[in-house]
């Protein structure tokens, strides 16, 4: 039987090198990491409800960044049900540093084959630590849980850090799928097989 915190006590490492993320401090710290003294503190992955305060709270500020960054309509796409990351059928997981969420993430189940990365997000002034990268490895490993042989995503264009660590990561560009078919302009699709 599955636990429902499938990735709970799964340290992931994170370097310490946070600068990038354009909130740096003078010590090249962010002010979250200095705030909470971070350092080279492990990110922790758990599973999570949509409806949770630090899930409402983090889809919050991805939903304002897409809107910001995107604004043409029908250019975001932030569908995904609670009953799309029930057991069984899918996964919402929260990184953490410390006892605070940083980052988020999904996987759906498409079809009995294919899995779809959805709302993944890492609050900016811890960008560039290794947490996207956790998030897409533990989403990965709930998608093999499901039972899928495939990953797909849908990423912005404009959105270079996403497309760079996706690539990274293995995954390939595939021709524009479901929803995303209607915005070519500002949407990439990915997928990966897993292995």
């Amino acid at each position: 039987m599955r636990s429902l915190c499938l990735c709970e006590g799964i340290a992931f490492s994170a370097p310490s090198d946070i600068s990038r993320s354009g909130e740096a401090g003078i010590d090249g710290t962010s002010h979250i990491a200095a705030q909470y003294g971070f350092g080279m503190q492990p990110v922790r992955i758990r599973r999570s409800t949509l409806n949770s305060p630090d899930a409402a709270r983090l889809i919050g500020a991805l939903n304002l960044e897409l809107t910001a960054t995107f604004p043409e309509p029908g250019a975001t796409h932030f569908s995904l049900s609670e009953a799309q990351v029930a057991l069984g059928d899918g996964a919402f997981v929260i990184a953490y540093l410390g006892d605070l969420a940083v980052g988020c993430g999904a996987v759906r189940r498409r079809d009995e084959a294919t899995g779809e990365l959805k709302r993944m997000y890492v609050d900016p002034s811890v960008r560039g630590r290794g947490i996207g990268r956790s998030l897409v490895e533990a989403l990965e490993q709930e998608a093999r849980l499901l039972g899928v042989k495939t990953i797909v995503l849908e990423t912005g264009t404009r959105l270079a850090a996403a497309i760079r660590l996706y690539e990274a990561m293995g995954y390939e560009r595939i021709p524009l799928f479901g929803e995303y078919v209607a915005s070519p302009d500002t949407s990439l699709c990915f997928g990966k097989a897993l292995v």
